[in-house]
């Protein structure tokens, strides 16, 4: 796996996937950037969400529940100082469709994110990832 990055002095950075894929990172105002694109810690989050998110989907459709739609929120808190890592994560999945299983959707999401995502596992163990599993109806 490779991803290729390119910059430029006032921090606009967009990458490239080897897919042909790309997107854009920028950086706060408060150094300088101009809030364009994803900022690096917000990129992260997304990863944790996606990929955990990916093998939801996937353990869903093995478990044949019928499922139309997932979105998937996701929060991170960080320490004070520099630098500043997440402390913890948390990940609402939202998960629509008709008579959706709640057994099934909270064991997919409790997989998805604890033993299969290649993306939180590589987070440091100190950095706790929470979940919420919401489905249609629930207030």
């Amino acid at each position: 796996m490779k991803v290729r990055l390119t910059g430029s002095p006032d921090f606009k950075f967009k990458a490239y996937a080897s897919n042909g894929y790309s997107f854009d990172i920028g950086a706060s105002k408060s150094i300088g950037g101009d809030e364009s694109g994803f900022r690096p810690m917000e990129l992260m989050l997304a990863a944790v969400a996606s990929c955990s998110g990916i093998d939801v989907v996937n353990i869903l459709k093995k478990s044949r529940v019928d499922f139309s739609s997932m979105e998937m929120d996701v929060s991170g808190e960080r320490s004070d100082g520099t630098p500043s890592p997440f402390t913890s994560i948390v990940i609402a999945f939202s998960i629509h469709g008709n008579n959706v299983d709640r057994a099934k959707a909270e064991k997919a999401v409790s997989l998805g994110v604890e033993k299969y995502c290649s993306a939180s596992a590589s987070l440091d163990p100190k950095i706790k990832v929470t979940t919420k599993t919401i489905l249609d109806g629930d207030v």
